[in-house]
């Protein structure tokens, strides 16, 4: 373990997350080996209001996780002194709290062995907040959140971050499945342009063809195979629709598996 390790690692302060507790805002551990990647991402993350706690290895994640008891865990990869894969392996048993790791070029076996182990998504490090804000904030919601979601020929489990059509597994990055799972809470109502930005990226001021585009992917995506009975409308000048026909077949309930979405 390195110097700082030995000490007790940099956090916000205890009151801070009383404040956030109270307030009923979401906590994330960040555990990030970079201190100075680390200072930066927990000052994005403050200013758009999420309180941190920070360190710098496995081991003071994991006494972070049982001590701070945090809303969900980003691990940079590779961790040192307790691997990403090993970290997550541990919180799913001991302290189940949902898990992010963030990758770059030199970490991503450590991170496709950490989503093997039951992390659910990767995110690319450097952090960007406006990626991992959205994905925060789905995977921090109230339980009645996190039942599946079935319309038409589409089940979605939140969750377990998988999406099944007519049980057939689809794999969405992490953007386009909050895409289509807050089309899936809005069926057969008109979304504007600017609700899903705002939801998505937590801003109005947006490539306009950002959305455009991730809209066209999870289209195509839903015409895959067989192809889904439910289609995304593109109302123009005002949003999008997600419409299932009345001949839509119900649902099978389709087995849960490993495949995770990436960013």
């Amino acid at each position: 373990m390195n110097p700082d390790a030995q000490r007790s690692p940099r956090t916000t302060p205890v009151s801070d997350v009383d404040s956030a507790e109270e307030s009923k805002q979401p906590a994330l551990l960040l555990a990030e080996p970079d201190e100075k990647l680390a200072a930066r991402a927990m000052a994005r993350f403050a200013a758009a209001g999420v309180t941190v706690i920070t360190c710098h290895d496995g081991a003071e994640a994991l006494l972070h996780v049982g001590a701070q008891h945090p809303s969900a865990v980003l691990l940079g990869a590779p961790l040192p002194v307790v691997g990403a894969a090993e970290v997550t392996r541990l919180i799913g048993r001991l302290s189940p709290v949902p898990v992010i790791v963030g990758t770059g070029p030199d970490g991503a076996e450590e991170a496709t062995a950490a989503l093997a182990a039951g992390a659910v998504a990767s995110v690319a490090r450097p952090y960007r907040v406006e990626e991992v804000l959205p994905l925060l904030n789905s995977l921090t919601r109230g339980d009645d959140s996190q039942d599946t979601l079935v319309v038409g020929d589409i089940e979605l489990d939140p969750a377990g971050f998988h999406v099944y059509v007519q049980g057939r597994s689809l794999q969405l990055p992490v953007r386009e499945f909050m895409l289509l799972r807050y089309l899936m809470e809005n069926a057969n109502r008109l979304v504007s342009r600017s609700e899903l930005t705002r939801a998505l990226w937590g801003t109005e001021s947006l490539d306009s063809n950002t959305l455009t585009v991730h809209v066209r992917r999870v289209r195509n995506r839903l015409r895959e195979g067989p192809g889904s009975c439910c289609t995304i409308d593109a109302i123009r000048g005002m949003g999008y629709r997600l419409e299932c026909g009345s001949s839509c077949p119900a649902v099978a309930h389709a087995e849960p598996s490993s495949p995770t979405p990436t960013a």
